[in-house]
């Protein structure tokens, strides 16, 4: 079932810093990825530092939600396993998968949960219409959608869906951490460990999957533009 008459205005109160923009160069370990997301977190709650969005990428590993039921991890030696705060259950990181950690204080924003949630689906799709994918919001299934109408229907008639972009969210005072994940080109079989956010009836894509040979940095640069349009301006962060 599609999402539908959200209201999405998530840009700050008149004033404010633009939000950071920071690119990871290399793959980053999660542990290292968390532990300076703590950091951010506290310091922009305190009021020490601008908002920040730190896109990266990690070596193959999964991580599992507060939601997590462990009959999901499938193959649990195959990957390191994480546990994480955030919302949701099992996803998976890895290279080709560009992981965009958003840290933004709601408090000068909206403090609506709901209302950020499908702020960032919102920069998924818009990331994904740039490319002339077509990605949907479901009202049972947090992430983004792609139709695969070349793919056998699901067992009750209904058209095969794959999911392109995973999100898990958190919030400490207001402040988010954790985010998104869009698949631009990792290995798909390494979800295989996995039952991918506790979903089996549904399958995971990549947009090389689906036919574009984009690459990390085009991603990035369309990525950057439809946050803008959602939640305003950012600058250049070391």
């Amino acid at each position: 079932m599609l999402r539908t008459d959200l209201d999405l205005s998530m840009h700050a109160q008149e004033g404010s810093a633009p939000v950071r923009w920071r690119v990871a160069d290399g793959l980053v370990g999660y542990e290292d990825a968390v532990a300076e997301m703590e950091r951010q977190v506290a310091d922009i709650a305190d009021g020490k530092a601008d908002e920040l969005v730190w896109l990266v990428e990690h070596p193959a590993l999964y991580t599992a939600g507060t939601s997590a039921d462990s009959k999901d991890l499938i193959e649990p030696d195959r990957f390191p396993v994480f546990a994480t705060g955030r919302g949701g259950e099992y996803t998976y990181h890895g290279p080709g998968q560009r992981v965009a950690y958003v840290m933004l204080d709601l408090k000068r924003r909206r403090q609506d949960v709901r209302a950020y949630v499908a702020a960032l689906e919102e920069v998924v799709i818009r990331t994904l219409d740039s490319m002339n994918v077509k990605g949907e919001r479901r009202e049972d299934r947090v992430g983004v959608w792609v139709r695969r109408p070349e793919k056998p229907a699901l067992p009750d008639g209904t058209m095969s869906e794959d999911k392109v972009a995973a999100l898990g969210i958190r919030l400490r005072r207001w402040v988010s951490f954790h985010g998104l994940s869009i698949n631009v080109d990792p290995d798909l079989s390494h979800f295989g460990g996995i039952v991918p956010c506790g979903i089996s009836a549904y399958g995971v894509t990549s947009l090389v999957d689906l036919g574009l040979p984009v690459m990390m940095a085009d991603v990035d640069i369309r990525l950057r533009e439809a946050f803008e349009d959602v939640f305003g301006p950012t600058t250049n962060a070391a």
